[in-house]
């Protein structure tokens, strides 16, 4: 995959050092692994404003959605304003290979695309709901609220896929219809979130 870098023109560096201080993996590693997924990932990437999370020997990962000034001018972005930090930021497109192996340069390990792409910017495309165990022993719990969650969606004819967070819990991605407003599905998830407390105790935990 680092022959591939080189050939679109992307500058491989430190290939040989580890990712993070104990990683057991080196920067060749990720970038290797991230060019053999890349047919899968870049699709889920694609036109979505994307924040990455970066890692360095001795530092901390630290999260990354402005682009930094050196960042290649082939990287296709987007200027949204973000509500959070009241600025203007500059998001990455992730459309392409070369793209995602220059990230992988950058020790970006950790991908998160918008939940709507830039050619609809007021309509979300998935609703994401956030299940953390209560403490650090208890991710039985998170798994068995996450079927039920699943299963109740799933019987009200909606679409849900468990995974992991990235973090201590688990997330539930509901496909919706693009056609949804943002404020339409901040409302719908607030209402499913306040149900499973009234669910969890009279069901059984499904499969997966």
């Amino acid at each position: 995959m680092t022959e591939d870098a080189a050939t679109l023109g992307v500058t491989l560096t430190n290939l040989d050092e580890p990712l993070f201080d104990a990683a057991g993996a080196t920067k060749r590693d990720l970038i290797n692994y991230l060019g053999s997924v890349a047919g899968r990932i870049i699709p889920e990437l694609e036109d979505r404003p994307l924040s990455v999370i970066r890692v360095h020997r001795g530092q901390e990962a630290f999260m990354q959605k402005n682009l930094p000034s050196y960042t290649p001018s082939w990287v296709q972005r987007v200027t949204w304003w973000a509500e959070s930090s009241k600025r203007d930021v500059s998001y990455a497109l992730c459309n392409d290979r070369r793209t995602l192996l220059w990230f992988a340069n950058q020790r970006s390990v950790e991908y998160h695309p918008a939940l709507l792409r830039v050619d609809a910017p007021d309509h979300m495309t998935h609703l994401v709901l956030d299940i953390d165990p209560p403490h650090a022993d208890a991710f039985r719990d998170a798994v068995r609220a996450a079927r039920v969650v699943r299963r109740v969606l799933i019987d009200e004819g909606l679409d849900a896929v468990i995974k992991t967070s990235g973090a201590k819990g688990l997330h539930i991605f509901v496909p919706i219809d693009i056609s949804v407003s943002i404020d339409a599905a901040a409302a719908a998830t607030r209402a499913i979130a306040h149900e499973p407390s009234n669910w969890i105790p009279t069901r059984s935990p499904p499969p997966l």
